[in-house]
């Protein structure tokens, strides 16, 4: 008996004595969210392949994606949730180096007639999905821009403030 009291309390000890791994965090929309860096499936040097997740809570399961300029892209959003499009869709929109997150974002709104993408803000986009609503997917296929730091987003109504984050192209 005195045997296992020692063998829990060393556990014990142990367990206590180690340090957690912190996962960075960054604040996107006024709200921290956990840092997730994406290695990406590679089917092969040319080929990007991503997944990404929406759900039922506005948020993506990734908060930065990394590809190589040129590359060619294969990128699935699933939407995780069961709430319909029409309460609760999501899409996966990346925008041009010059788009400003909150204007794109602000003009989406009335623009329900094109899955939630103004038209006259066409230029600000380099490739989206359609709008999905629970249990749906839609994989898009295309070249990665030039080097550097663009961003992504869901342009379903007030979605942007939280479901947004860093597409790098390296």
């Amino acid at each position: 008996m005195k045997k296992l009291i020692l063998v829990c309390l060393a556990a014990v000890a142990f367990s206590c004595g180690e340090k957690k791994k912190e996962t960075p965090t960054e604040v996107y929309g006024g709200q921290e969210v956990e840092q997730k860096s994406t290695p990406v499936e590679t089917a092969d040097a040319n080929v990007a392949v991503v997944t990404i997740e929406g759900n039922d809570a506005m948020k993506y399961n990734k908060t930065e994606i990394r590809v190589k300029a040129g590359q060619t892209v294969k990128l699935t959003l699933k939407h995780v949730g069961k709430m319909d499009k029409a309460v609760m869709g999501h899409n996966w929109a990346l925008l041009t180096k010059d788009a400003d997150v909150a204007t794109v974002g602000n003009a989406a709104v009335s623009a329900a007639d094109n899955d939630y993408i103004p038209k006259d803000m066409a230029d600000k986009f380099i490739v989206h999905t359609k709008m999905l609503g629970g249990g749906e997917s839609q994989t898009i296929e295309f070249e990665a821009p030039e080097p550097g730091t663009y961003i992504f987003m869901c342009t379903f109504p007030g979605h942007y403030a939280l479901m947004q984050g860093k597409f790098i192209v390296e």
